[in-house]
């Protein structure tokens, strides 16, 4: 849970100023530092940055009554502008999910010097 959190509120700064795959990077880290399990790491990483980008695209689509996400699922040729949130959180929680679950296996991994 300490996970989630921490990937959710620096994923959140970075985005501030960053590009949109700078939520990769505190994933990375907490996920070296915490050093879960593979589908543990994976799913509070997940969870941390669906519901980021999930809730910052809801926030998006209420803001202007939904015309914008309206014009990307016509764009798209998705059925419901609802359908484009839930598409944003997805994308963005696997990004998240994998740069986590890549922290943690790193540190997993046994380091040989020859």
């Amino acid at each position: 849970m300490l996970l989630s959190a921490l990937v959710l509120i620096t994923a959140f700064l970075l985005n501030l100023f960053l590009p949109w795959w700078s939520i990769a990077i505190p994933g990375l880290i907490f996920g070296y530092w915490f050093n879960q399990k593979a589908l543990a790491s994976f799913g509070w990483g997940f969870l941390a940055v669906f519901l980021l980008w999930g809730g910052q695209a809801l926030y998006i689509h209420f803001a202007n009554d939904g015309i914008l996400s309206t014009r990307i699922a016509e764009m798209l040729s998705v059925g419901s502008p609802l359908l484009v949130v839930l598409i944003t959180g997805i994308i963005g929680g696997l990004v998240s999910g994998l740069a986590t679950v890549t922290g943690s296996l790193v540190k997993e991994t046994p380091r040989k010097f020859s």
